[in-house]
């Protein structure tokens, strides 16, 4: 007959009142301090991993939480019907959730690649199959652990040991984890932890555990499985990156705040952030020549010039040009960037080694921070970020932003914005025109076709209005003064429409921008 939950075996019998904790009981209560880091590693690799693929990370998380809370209730729930051998059910849950949860971010890379209609749904299938696993597993160790513990001792410790595992893993999810191990391994290695607990508790419950050799040969074929796919991690990513590029991938590296890859083809060199095309070497110029030489030429003799993002330093490139300048800082959030294209000789090329120039100055930080903390002024500033896709990346086109930006500029000093494409995001990039204007600058919008992009958008902001500059540094490849001057007419299906201010109380320009390309994705 089996062992029920109100009779527990002589090896687990109660101790005598006064007695300390047994050390079957705090290897349990280990456990818990597993289970919990890697339930929220697995939540917070599907939020990474939604945010890279659908963008607005606010909206991923805020439902990748949501539907991982509700599976955890209804895992809680479930945990009623589970009465007898209790250390069983707990060990198979355990191999369970090491399965799915440790192959859940190679699972989505390569959804993504392959199959990307099928991301979304797979995304919420797996989160609420692993939280509904996760759900299951507390329950079963808070009753495992009462057949010794006082009730108000037993939920104090295992919450206790709960939120330390969360806490511990929050932390080193994206300042040790993703950044050493990237998002693959990451969550095949805390696969790995969910097994070695199944592990354990073979060995704990050895006593009780009816067919032991096959739970044991269970546990030794999801432990090589995970193992396999762990040391196999770069040709998962490998597989699936070059079906997602099409293109042959020469630099790849992940950061606490993104993906980078670049790769090579017939076009040249092209760089995706979180696989977002940002630049392709065959059409980049066009790109960056419209965004500096507007505002750069028409300030006459800009010295000290900043450049906010634009860490592949394509934009810097094109400042150096100008021997008036004597100083260039570049704030770049994210130092992997800088690094990359800095000390790699093939990245360094693209950008004609300006990141190596003495008159740079280097700033990794946030750049609305920097805004804020800062007092230098200067008299150009190119601002060079990518697009709203998300509410993190959108507070640095509100008009909080453009106050700080323009408390920078020096009196004579010219700003420019790139704002996404007027004629497929025709409201977003007006919104932006209208949120600098709101801070009392005055704005010269314009335009330029490049082909990886198509029609692109920026907006020259100052204090002073925007004059025609006479004359442009020699070499360039697109612009001319001749040619210049189109570049600021609008035709109809791009003139302005009437847009909102972007605040950070409202983000707007996100939810317009969404809309927008949303449409072009669609079509």
């Amino acid at each position: 007959m089996p062992l029920a939950e109100s009779t527990p075996p002589p090896a687990l019998a109660p101790l005598a009142s006064g007695a300390g904790p047994r050390p079957i009981d705090i290897a349990l209560l280990i456990s818990v301090f597993v289970v919990a880091a890697c339930g929220l590693l697995y939540e917070l690799a599907a939020g990474a991993l939604a945010s890279y693929v659908l963008g607005d990370s606010v909206l991923q998380f805020s439902t990748i939480i949501g539907t991982y809370l509700f599976a955890m209730g209804v895992g809680s729930w479930l945990s009623r019907y589970f009465e007898r051998q209790l250390p069983a059910h707990f060990l198979r849950i355990e191999l369970l959730v090491a399965l799915i949860g440790g192959a859940l971010p190679a699972t989505l890379f390569l959804a993504n690649a392959y199959v990307p209609g099928a991301f979304r749904f797979l995304l919420y299938g797996m989160v609420l199959m692993v939280g509904t696993l996760v759900g299951l597993e507390i329950p079963l160790v808070m009753r495992i652990l009462k057949r010794n513990t006082v009730l108000k001792d037993l939920v104090s410790q295992v919450l206790t040991f709960d939120y330390l595992g969360a806490l511990a893993v929050s932390l080193a999810f994206p300042l040790l984890l993703v950044p050493q191990l990237g998002l693959i391994r990451t969550g095949l290695l805390f696969g790995l932890m969910n097994a070695a607990v199944a592990l354990w508790a073979v060995w704990l419950f050895r006593g009780e555990l009816r067919r032991l050799r096959a739970h044991a040969v269970a546990c030794v074929l999801v432990l090589g499985t995970l193992l396999a796919g762990f040391v196999g991690a770069d040709h998962i990513t490998t597989l699936a990156e070059d079906k997602f590029y099409q293109d042959r991938i020469v630099f790849s590296t992940a950061s606490p705040y993104q993906r980078i890859v670049v790769t090579q083809g017939k076009a040249g060199h092209r760089l995706f952030l979180n696989g977002n095309l940002q630049f392709a070497e065959r059409d980049e110029y066009r790109y960056h020549e419209a965004l500096v030489h507007p505002a750069m030429a028409a300030h006459g003799a800009p010295k000290r010039v900043a450049v906010l993002g634009g860490g592949d330093g394509m934009a810097v490139r094109e400042i150096l040009k100008y021997p008036s300048v004597e100083s260039v800082t570049l704030v770049e959030l994210d130092p992997a960037m800088t690094q990359a294209f800095t000390a790699n000789p093939m990245l360094a090329r693209l950008n004609g080694a300006a990141l190596q120039s003495p008159k740079l100055h280097i700033v990794n930080t946030d750049a609305f921070q920097w805004l804020q903390h800062g007092q230098d002024t200067f008299d150009v500033i190119v601002v060079d970020f990518p697009d709203p896709t998300n509410f993190s990346i959108g507070k640095l086109y509100t008009n909080s932003f453009y106050a700080l930006l323009d408390k920078r500029l020096a009196a004579s000093g010219y700003a420019v914005v790139q704002t996404t494409s007027p004629l497929v995001a025709r409201q977003s990039f007006w919104t932006v025109v209208q949120t600098i204007e709101s801070v009392g600058l005055s704005t010269a919008p314009y335009h330029a076709h490049v082909p990886s992009f198509g029609e692109w958008g920026y907006v020259i902001a100052s204090r002073r209005p925007w004059r025609l500059p006479d004359a442009l540094p020699p070499g360039l490849r697109f612009l001319s003064p001749p040619s210049l001057p189109l570049l600021f007419d609008f035709p109809l299906d791009m003139a302005r429409v009437p847009a909102d201010v972007n605040r950070l109380s409202n983000q707007a320009l996100v939810h317009s921008y969404e809309r927008e390309w949303g449409r072009v994705v669609a079509h």
